[in-house]
């Protein structure tokens, strides 16, 4: 049976830092966050392990430290999953109806999205997640509970993440390294809607970007359902490298004058306005136009959100997503930004919260660390729904995403 008292531990390995969460989950569902551990990560490009042992220390690093805020031993973990090898997949599984009298059971529906599962994953992938949108009795759409309905042929409509099983495997080789189980690779998409978006507004219809520095992770929810969902491997570093060559400066200083002077929009009040960057050893300081920077920005940005857009109109989010767009990522923090993501989706923003969770404010009120949260708040959902399973129940990711 669950322990409503069991420790739930989430991990993401992110291009800029790897951040542990320990959790709790109570009696009636409800969410504490026990310590949370960070790390400067090292060997982690575009959210995707390339050094295994620098990788390796700094989880270790983030691990040890959100052991001791929590005073727990982690053992096991639900390990973030990210990178340009992430694919969603809209998939549908056709069930005919085979009983005397052609009502749909639920054993129908278990079949019917079983065989919406199978669907031509290619060889090397694996699925991440898979997650119920809605069902087709005969000529009849948009079914949230077929069961009892009757009918020739059951259709259902499932949303799948896969990923490249190599990848996968190998962050989850380096967390096992430390003797660390990982319970479930998460993509961290899934993870931050988890953390951050409520069911209100999950049911007007709402669009969640999570700006990392490696990868930008999308979702759409419309009707209580997980509509469609994505990833880019653009984020914060490719800001911080157009600002370095446009500006002819190091990538660190170029990463410093973002987040002191960085902009998403251009403001006129810069124009003519300048700013000094020390020089390194033997090189005379140089003077960036803060107009260039801010309009360098503003581009870089503006492309990214432009491809999330078009991504995004195959399932006309824009003329769904009545509570808007909200924001999470160390990108959310990024003066202007809200500014920027109006002008492009053309809908109501805001920067992301988390929701029924209680532990430090610091933590909480901070939109970088919605991905680890919401890991947790995955581990502790998915345990509940074995407890459930267990008398009887048939539970699934529906519960998580769905209505």
């Amino acid at each position: 049976m669950f322990d409503p008292g069991q420790v739930i531990v989430g991990l993401e390995v992110g291009t800029h830092k790897i951040c542990a969460a320990v959790g709790e989950a109570g009696p009636k569902g409800e969410l504490t966050i026990l310590g949370l551990g960070q790390c400067t990560s090292r060997g982690v490009r575009k959210g995707e392990i390339t050094d295994t042992l620098k990788a390796a220390e700094d989880i270790r690093v983030a691990l040890a430290e959100a052991e001791q805020q929590a005073n727990v031993e982690i053992q096991e973990v639900y390990l973030g999953i990210t990178g340009n090898h992430i694919f969603c997949d809209d998939s549908k599984g056709v069930h005919p109806i085979a009983s005397f009298d052609r009502t749909i059971t639920a054993e129908d529906v278990l079949d019917a999205v079983a065989n919406a599962k199978q669907f031509n994953c290619p060889a090397g992938n694996e699925v991440i997640d898979s997650v119920r949108q809605d069902y087709c009795v005969d000529d009849m759409t948009g079914i949230e509970n077929p069961v009892g309905l009757v009918g020739g042929v059951l259709t259902a409509s499932v949303h799948v993440i896969r990923g490249r099983t190599a990848r996968i495997e190998t962050a989850r080789r380096v967390v096992q390294s430390m003797q660390v189980s990982v319970a479930k690779p998460v993509f961290n998409g899934l993870a931050s809607a988890l953390a951050v978006l409520t069911p209100e507004q999950k049911r007007q219809g709402v669009i969640m970007i999570d700006l990392g520095a490696g990868a930008t992770e999308y979702t759409f929810f419309h009707g209580g359902i997980l509509r469609h969902s994505g990833v880019l491997p653009v984020g914060g570093d490719h800001v911080s490298n157009d600002l370095a060559c446009g500006l002819r400066i190091p990538i660190d200083q170029a990463e410093q004058l973002k987040r002191e002077h960085g902009c998403a929009v251009y403001e006129p009040e810069v124009k003519g306005t300048t700013h000094t960057v020390p020089g390194e050893t033997g090189l005379a300081p140089r003077i960036v136009s803060l107009e260039n920077m801010h309009r360098i920005m503003s581009m870089r940005l503006e492309e990214t959100l432009e491809l999330i857009a078009r991504d995004l109109a195959k399932s006309d989010a824009f003329g769904l997503a009545q509570a808007g767009v909200v924001l999470c990522g160390g990108g959310a923090r990024t003066r202007g930004i809200e500014t920027l993501v109006d002008r492009v989706f053309q809908l109501p923003v805001g920067r992301a919260h988390t929701h029924n969770v209680s532990g430090p404010a610091d933590v909480l009120a901070n939109p970088e660390f919605a991905t680890a949260i919401g890991l947790v708040r995955y581990g502790a959902m998915r345990l509940q729904n074995r407890s459930r399973s267990r008398f009887g129940f048939r539970a699934t990711l529906q519960s998580l995403f769905g209505r």
